[in-house]
């Protein structure tokens, strides 16, 4: 099986110049993205256990992997809500999976966004991090429209061994997100 385009991308044209960019004695300084974590939570399945199920369902169909429900850790009285159950879906991608899930995300996903103008780069964590909210999940090419019962959004958050968040914004700008206030 060929490698993913983007693995491509990092290994023959990004690390160059990244290492470049910030005089790294070693292209083993050059900060990659070790996961994509993708996070999906689903406040409404308190009152409907099902909503969960379907939940996992588009995750696994978005990503390719198989998504796990998540459960709440303790009890809130206020949203009828007890310890161990199921609020939500995760799925975590590394390897090949990430680099094909980021190429679509950034090359096919985002640009469906309605009245897109590209993401904030302040989703930055401090260490190098990068989270970004989707409103909606029908941006995936991989869901019908058709299918869905209700539109639910998500939080990917970007995993990268960069130091700071000057190196994780060159790093993922190089990989292509678009960024709302790049300049040129």
């Amino acid at each position: 099986m060929a490698n993913p385009r983007l693995k491509e991308t990092y290994l023959n044209e990004i690390v160059p110049s990244l290492k470049e960019k910030f005089n790294y004695s070693s292209i083993m300084q050059v900060p990659k993205i070790t996961k994509v974590c993708i996070n999906k939570g689903i406040g409404i399945a308190v009152t409907d256990k099902k909503l969960v199920d379907v939940g996992v369902e588009e995750l696994t169909t978005i990503t390719g992997q198989k998504a796990v429900a998540t459960k709440s850790k303790k009890a809130v009285s206020n949203f009828k809500l007890r310890e161990n159950m199921p609020i939500g879906a995760k799925v975590t991608l590394r390897g090949d999976r990430m680099y094909e899930f980021l190429d679509r995300l950034m090359s096919v996903a985002l640009p469906r966004v309605r009245d897109f103008k590209g993401v904030n780069d302040k989703g930055f964590d401090g260490k190098g991090n990068y989270t970004l909210g989707i409103k909606e999940q029908i941006i995936f090419p991989e869901i019908s429209i058709d299918k869905v019962s209700r539109i639910t959004g998500m939080d990917i958050t970007i995993v990268t061994t960069a130091g700071s968040d000057e190196e994780s914004l060159e790093l993922l700008k190089a990989f292509g997100m678009p960024f709302a206030n790049q300049k040129k």
